[in-house]
């Protein structure tokens, strides 16, 4: 089971109908859907192709790890924001927060 946003079409419409959340180092979008998506979006102002493909595995990581504790599907994307450097327990808590005031909305 692939729960990965991938199609530009699903990205546009969680941008343009979603919700947005804030935290240290995250923004999360949100919307209600059918299904659990989730997708990641890292701009270029992050740094070069190496710097943008690490961050994004630290933010896949992170929601892997509390993929167990989701109970309703909505499609999430997460966009960090532009810092340093970014660590895993950084994000862990930060998703983990917007994740539960998502829930709740």
């Amino acid at each position: 089971m692939d729960i990965r946003l991938k199609k530009t079409k699903d990205f546009d419409l969680v941008f343009r109908k979603g919700k947005k959340l804030y935290s240290n180092s995250l923004t999360l979008v949100y919307l209600k859907s059918e299904e659990l998506k989730v997708g990641f979006a890292v701009g270029k102002k992050h740094g070069k192709a190496v710097k943008r493909n690490k961050i994004k595995r630290l933010l896949r990581e992170s929601f892997r790890s509390l993929l167990p504790k989701l109970k309703q599907n909505f499609f999430f994307v997460f966009l960090p924001k532009v810092r340093d450097d970014y660590t895993l327990d950084t994000f862990k808590r930060d998703m983990e927060y917007l994740l539960k005031k998502a829930s709740n909305d």
